[in-house]
């Protein structure tokens, strides 16, 4: 072997292995967010060319926004201050909770490239970060036994396609063969799907929290995928990575999703160890999948014990066709003569289905059908939802 040929063959290995590790050698220099001992944050960016630089977030005070569906309450702004091409922002002392943020550089919204942690939101991915203390403890992952997140397929033949799970496991499943365990069906809100739950409602993490400091029974959380039209989470189907998530996804609010429900509980029951009748069964779930939650228990009596409705979006558009939507009140009728353990309603004050809510609250009212009520404060947000279902899962299988 000739000395040229072991200096090229070198050469080209260098160049093979750099091309491979150079993810390696991308990362910023600079530290953001950095919490400080008073719970305020500091956010830095190097943008030694710009004109300005924002950071926007829920840490900040909300601002109005207009959307199609109307005005609301949006992420507030704030101003970065440059000094030798490095941008920084200290907020206010901050309550514990888990924050989303993102920059704004010359106008074109941008992630904090020295934060790798990051959530996507229906269509939109932040950067994200926890301030621990209270409540937020338990978003967090402590020094706990750990259950299972997995990612399964199941064939729905009420939709004709196979579609997927995100199933969560309590710790010791695996070990203990023996052990049969309660379901609770969490389903996500408009232009969410499988993976929601898991990253912006940090099931798993409460869910270990609350078994390992005895608040919960072990059970197994199944996610579903609420758009019936569809298969998976983008870039989890066959339809790859080209759909646009967002409020446009197929078979949302139509009573496929309903209809089509007891597929998924005799799939899970056919490959978990779960008991298989109505007292070992809940269900909840945010806006549209609090909406998807109503329907379901009330049009399937004998299948759900527990039931909640976090922000729920209560009452279908009167062009619904789907038998799921009609006579109202005779299947609530019927579900209530069953008396379920728990039926659990909570929204945020400034929540824009606040009314939509008292309405249907007023309702159960007029027909004596028992139900709990939590009121927070604030919006349509994941802050709220989070806290439901640190409150729902303690009631659930006592």
């Amino acid at each position: 072997m000739t000395k040229k040929f072991i200096i090229a063959a070198a050469a080209m290995l260098i160049g093979i292995c750099a091309s491979a590790q150079q993810a390696l050698w991308g990362g910023s220099q600079i530290k953001s967010p950095e919490i400080n001992p008073d719970n305020s944050v500091t956010f830095r960016l190097r943008a030694p060319k710009a004109v300005k630089v924002q950071v926007t977030g829920d840490f900040l005070p909300t601002q109005k926004i207009e959307t199609p569906f109307g005005t609301f309450d949006g992420p507030g702004f704030a101003d970065l201050i440059e000094k030798d091409g490095v941008w920084e922002f200290t907020s206010a002392p901050l309550a514990p909770e888990l924050y989303s943020y993102s920059f704004v550089v010359d106008g074109l919204m941008m992630r904090d490239p020295s934060n790798v942690y990051m959530i996507r939101d229906v269509a939109s991915v932040t950067n994200v970060f926890i301030i621990g203390g209270g409540r937020a403890d338990l978003y967090k992952v402590n020094d706990v036994p750990h259950g299972s997140v997995t990612r399964v397929w199941y064939e729905s033949p009420s939709l004709k396609m196979n579609r997927r799970l995100t199933v969560y496991t309590p710790a010791g499943y695996e070990q203990n063969k023996s052990k049969k365990y309660p379901v609770f069906y969490l389903l996500h809100g408009a232009g969410g799907d499988e993976e929601a739950w898991i990253a912006l409602g940090r099931t798993a993490q409460i869910l270990d929290n609350l078994i390992a400091q005895g608040k919960a029974e072990p059970m197994i959380v199944v996610m579903t995928n609420g758009n019936a039209g569809e298969q998976a989470a983008p870039g989890e189907s066959v339809e790859g990575f080209e759909r646009i998530p967002g409020m446009q996804q197929r078979g949302m609010m139509d009573g496929a999703f309903e209809m089509s429900f007891p597929d998924v509980v005799k799939f899970v029951e056919s490959n978990w160890r779960v008991y298989k009748d109505k007292k070992h069964r809940a269900i909840a779930g945010l806006s549209m999948g609090g909406y998807h939650s109503m329907h379901i228990s009330k049009y399937y009596p004998d299948m759900f014990n527990y039931v909640g409705l976090f922000s729920a979006a209560i009452m279908p558009g009167k062009d619904a066709k789907s038998p799921v939507y009609q006579n109202i009140e005779e299947q609530l009728a019927a579900q209530f003569a069953k008396k379920p353990a728990l039926y659990w309603i909570a929204i945020g004050d400034k929540d824009f289905l606040y009314q939509a809510n008292n309405e249907y609250r007023a309702l159960l009212d007029s027909k004596g059908y028992e139900y709990e009520y939590y009121e927070t404060g604030e919006g349509h947000i994941w802050k709220n939802w989070r806290i439901y279902l640190t409150e729902f899962v303690p009631m659930l299988f006592k």
